[in-house]
């Protein structure tokens, strides 16, 4: 059996965001980047107001860990063609952000970029990517180990331990059918939809909480325009596609058109050359004549 829920991006904005919720978010994170992690606060953004008209294009959470790391979570609607850009500079910002002027390095925070997208973005198979940075040796292929002296001993560490980790979530091309804690989470993403036999605490609990029945009419009225106007956006785009392809199609037709005029042009203009050198005209009576 399945329940039918409030769809993540409307509950992480509006609903998961009292600390007795934390859990959710926090198995979420975990399940995606690979290891248990306790999420400590939410550091609120300027794009979680709602505001009059909130069309509901991105939701922007950023969170500490109990490590002191941050994990900023961006669930984008409406497609972005600088997408790549735009979460590079969120990094970079978020980084400058929690470093104080005259800060030592050593308290530049590690930044998790998990990046949840309901349109299609670039061309893959897979629905989840994974990238982050390491220095490998061009001539041995080994990578490069960075050893620190701390007041407890010796601390090794890599790369990958600084540098920001992103995470492309590709919700709309999932199509798993299997039981594991990540294939549970992404069923929930894109259909709304949890198992009422799932053990995962964090869906367990979202469940009970999400529940779209538990809404009351305001909530429901309020849920249902967000998803109409996801429903529009999407559809309002899909037409730009297609209108821009169609004036392409029609401007390459045009072009080619055109080419093929000039073309034939050339092909008639050469015959005619042959032709007079075959007469025995000599070679500046033709260029005048083709000039002409």
């Amino acid at each position: 059996m399945k329940n039918d829920c409030i769809r993540f991006d409307w509950a992480a904005k509006y609903i998961l965001r009292d600390k007795a919720d934390f859990s959710i978010f926090a198995e979420f994170v975990s399940v995606i980047i690979g290891q248990p992690i306790e999420i400590i606060e939410f550091i609120e953004s300027e794009s979680n107001k709602k505001e009059e008209k909130d069309k509901m294009n991105r939701v922007d959470i950023k969170a500490k860990d109990a490590k002191g790391d941050i994990i900023i979570v961006e669930i984008q609607q409406a497609p972005q063609y600088e997408f790549m850009k735009r979460i590079l500079f969120g990094t970079s910002k978020t980084i400058t952000e929690y470093m104080k002027s005259g800060q030592d390095y050593k308290n530049v925070k590690k930044v998790y970029s998990i990046n949840v997208l309901y349109f299609d973005f670039g061309e893959g198979d897979d629905y989840l990517y994974h990238g982050f940075t390491q220095l490998v040796g061009v001539n041995t292929g080994n990578t490069l180990i960075i050893t620190l002296k701390e007041q407890n001993g010796i601390k090794i560490i890599t790369p990958k331990d600084i540098f920001p980790e992103y995470y492309i979530i590709r919700v709309r091309q999932f199509e798993g059918q299997g039981n594991t804690p990540l294939e549970q989470w992404m069923r929930y993403l894109k259909e709304g939809e949890i198992d009422s036999e799932t053990e995962l605490p964090g869906l367990r609990k979202a469940m009970e909480k999400l529940n779209v029945i538990n809404m009351s009419r305001k909530e429901r009225k309020e849920y249902e325009e967000h998803l109409d106007n996801m429903a529009y956006q999407r559809d309002a785009f899909k037409g730009s596609q297609i209108r821009g392809e169609i004036i392409g199609e029609k401007r390459g037709f045009e072009k080619g058109i055109e080419k093929g005029i000039e073309q034939g042009k050339n092909e008639i203009l050469q015959e005619l050359v042959k032709k007079m050198r075959d007469m025995g005209m000599d070679e500046n009576t033709i260029q005048q004549l083709i000039a002409q």
